[in-house]
């Protein structure tokens, strides 16, 4: 009764929100875009309370985008079908499978090995080695290779919680350090190139781009290991000798990593085999139930998927969508075209907040590809260094850290289920302002004379 009790009361903080945001938008937006922002509150608002199972609160977009009139039911459901969704999936399968052979003990034995066998540590060595993966590799990948090995690695759900935050954290920055390391990046090349601007070369881009990933690294492993240094992690001393299934899943990954590598293009040296990440992560998945892996058995690991996270991503693709569809981006985009007469300094702080803050509950890619070109025309109208704004607003797409909405790594963190919406939000909005101060001072110091 109490819980019921107590379940209800947030659902109506969560009913109270949804409609103070209505109204309070709706003194500067149309009402189909208030009912999206009041809509996006509602499920923020549960998500982070959790009143209602995940996957519930996930589903409501299918009811509540169509009920309001903001997209109807089958381009709401779509989204529930994206591609990067069986990227997921397989990745999962492989995870269970890395489990369900024990594969992750003698890897952690190995990680505590080679780094020190302290909670600081391990968090410092989870967060650098995702984010060296992810500079080639997708982060979506990276985190899906890394997290069940972090997660694995101590008994201790403080600990747990921390070294998936690591991971998911690790890969968001480590994206930007390569022009290939995430599909912003790529836009503002193609962006820069539509416009004959000089593109940025890609070990210059490097350059510049290292000393961010590095403070923003440190702040990670600083920010997540305060507080746990008394936390012991004990060392694993089972036999080291893998045994014939962990040597077929070891395989399989060290395989799967190998076309990863191969397939991602370095241009203009290597333009990759054009394959589908998604497509290499469901068929390395789906082996693992044929022989002669017969790793998996769909009765008993199929149970294992955690489908309340695909269905998040659903929710976040379709929020994406209806961005797009009722014009709230334009409105976002239009409101920068008012802000010319800043200062430069002031208008570079004001892209990076505005995308930081703005990508969280929409998709990076598809926010960067309608802002680039109107931050090109601000950047024209203004005089100022076309090129600096558009590169700070890019690398901010990336730096989402506080919902499981905002970008893969910190979805797939949230399926550990080590991860709450709660510990996201409170490390996350700390990193997110970190992640603003040191772009806007790096470009307006060190960037400015190199662009």
């Amino acid at each position: 009764m109490q819980k019921s009790k107590k379940q209800f009361l947030y659902i109506s903080l969560a009913v109270l929100i949804g409609f103070s945001i209505f109204f309070l938008s709706a003194l500067v937006l149309n009402t189909r875009q208030s009912a999206l922002l009041a809509i996006i509150a509602f499920l923020v608002t549960l998500w982070t309370n959790e009143a209602l199972p995940l996957a519930i609160v996930s589903l409501l977009p299918i009811v509540l985008f169509p009920a309001f009139s903001i997209i109807n039911t089958k381009l709401t459901t779509v989204n529930y079908a994206n591609p990067i969704i069986y990227l997921f999936f397989g990745g999962f399968l492989l995870a269970i499978a890395v489990e369900k052979t024990n594969l992750h003990l003698h890897v952690a034995n190995k990680l505590l090995n080679f780094f020190p066998a302290t909670p600081r540590g391990m968090i410092f060595s989870l967060a650098i080695t995702s984010g060296l993966l992810s500079s080639i590799l997708s982060n979506t990948t990276t985190t899906l290779l890394l997290i069940p090995i972090a997660i694995l690695l101590t008994d201790n759900v403080k600990l747990k919680m921390r070294f998936a935050l690591a991971i998911a954290y690790g890969a968001s920055i480590g994206g930007i350090l390569t022009p290939i390391g995430t599909p912003p990046n790529l836009i503002l090349l193609g962006i820069m190139q539509v416009h004959n601007m000089e593109l940025i070369p890609f070990f210059q881009w490097m350059m510049m781009v290292a000393p961010l990933c590095i403070v923003m690294l440190i702040s990670v492993g600083l920010l997540l290991s305060y507080g746990v240094n008394d936390i012991q992690i004990q060392r694993n001393v089972e036999n080291n000798i893998l045994d014939i299934s962990q040597k077929k899943v070891m395989y399989l990954i060290l395989g799967l990593i190998f076309l990863l590598f191969v397939n991602a293009p370095i241009k203009p040296y290597w333009n990759g085999l054009g394959m589908s990440e998604s497509g290499i992560l469901l068929s390395f998945g789906l082996v693992l139930f044929m022989p002669p892996f017969s790793i998996l058995n769909w009765d008993d690991d199929g149970k294992k998927v955690p489908y309340a996270i695909m269905f998040l991503f659903g929710a976040g693709f379709s929020i994406a969508k209806a961005f797009s569809q009722t014009g709230l981006a334009d409105e976002v985009a239009s409101y920068l075209l008012s802000m010319t007469q800043l200062s430069p300094l002031l208008l570079l702080l004001s892209v990076a907040v505005l995308i930081t803050f703005t990508t969280e509950i929409t998709s990076n890619t598809a926010l960067i590809s309608i802002m680039l070109p109107v931050i090109y025309s601000v950047a024209q109208q203004s005089g100022i260094n076309t090129t600096l704004f558009m590169m700070v607003a890019t690398l901010c797409a990336s730096y989402a850290f506080m919902l499981p909405i905002a970008t893969p790594p910190n979805a797939i963190a949230m399926s550990s289920g080590a991860v709450s919406v709660k510990n996201m939000m409170k490390y996350g909005i700390v990193l997110n302002l970190l992640g603003i101060f040191f772009i806007v001072f790096i470009a307006e110091y060190f960037w400015k004379n190199i662009l």
